[in-house]
């Protein structure tokens, strides 16, 4: 822990305060606190693709959606397939081979109930496939694709997307050819939601906290952050896990703990929050974002080095 008013405390931690934050400049640079090398050390440091609709055939459509709104919807469906076991289309290839492109086809009618009572004005008991969902699109394997993903769920991620909404007689006839892109290119190749980040918090007591005032400090916090333990017949809280704690200074607005508690940020320690659309795991867009920074890094050192060449 940074001791409060410390040299390492201005280097390392945001203080929280009542009225404002403390340290949120950076200081960490080389020469900056005499005593301290804060000089970049590699050893501390060390374009994710998907699956997405990029074409859409459309060889029957006499619903209301018209093809470039139906085209669009589709683009944006997740798709659970493993982008790296394909390669990128090239540029201009219409057709499409086993290698680069999954198809799936979308063929589906709207018929009335004949069940149905007549006096029924519900869709659902009225009409049958009224309703188009992203279980209707079924893979179509192209060339030798059922040999080389024989245990492969090639779907979408969810099968319960509403696609577009009939009525008896109109009809939809769709094949999707499926390339490999990434997010630069389109936000539909983007394998994750959600991305987050955020300092790791740090909360000290500066002093022992008993009694009916560490019941009322654990209620101050997010659930999980304070803990009472029971030391000597006493009451005594404890911080448990300040990783839980959401920075709303609630302590701040009683004046008993103003002095007995210390609210910091971890400059150096990021909680990323990464959310996947479902096609592939969070801990596997991490790594492969990885692998792309590196090799990014790679490219300019070598271009770097290029450039000193010549």
């Amino acid at each position: 822990m940074a001791a409060p008013g410390s040299v390492e405390e201005m280097r390392t931690r945001v203080v929280l305060e009542e009225f404002g934050i403390r340290n949120v400049h950076t200081t960490d640079f080389p020469g900056n606190y005499h005593g301290y090398d804060d000089t970049w050390d590699q050893m501390k440091f060390e374009k994710v693709p998907t699956m997405a609709v990029e074409k859409v055939f459309v060889y029957n459509n006499t619903s209301i959606i018209q093809d470039e709104i139906l085209a669009h919807r589709l683009g944006l469906i997740p798709i659970k397939a493993d982008p790296r076991l394909f390669e990128y289309r090239s540029q201009g290839d219409e057709e499409g081979t086993e290698i680069d492109t999954l198809q799936f086809q979308l063929k589906i009618k709207c018929t009335r109930n004949p069940r149905a009572s007549k006096e029924s004005s519900d869709p659902n008991e009225l009409y049958i496939d009224h309703k188009v969902y992203t279980k209707h699109m079924k893979w179509v394997p192209i060339g030798n694709q059922v040999d080389l993903f024989p245990k492969a769920d090639l779907s979408p991620v969810h099968d319960d997307i509403l696609i577009a909404q009939l009525r008896p007689g109109q009809e939809l006839d769709i094949v999707m050819h499926c390339v490999k892109g990434i997010g630069k290119d389109h936000a539909k190749f983007s394998p994750v939601a959600t991305a987050s980040y955020r300092l790791l918090p740090e909360i000290t007591l500066l002093a022992p906290v008993e009694g009916e005032l560490a019941e009322k400090l654990k209620r101050s916090f997010s659930p999980g952050v304070i803990e009472l333990q029971t030391v000597n017949g006493k009451t005594v809280a404890r911080v448990a896990n300040s990783r839980m704690d959401t920075g709303s200074r609630e302590i701040f607005r009683h004046e008993e703990f103003k002095n007995l508690v210390r609210m910091a940020r971890v400059r150096d320690h990021y909680i990323f929050s990464v959310e996947s659309t479902g096609v592939l795991p969070p801990d596997v867009l991490v790594c492969e974002a990885i692998k792309v920074l590196m090799g990014k890094s790679r490219r300019f050192l070598d271009e770097l080095d290029n450039t000193q060449m010549e």
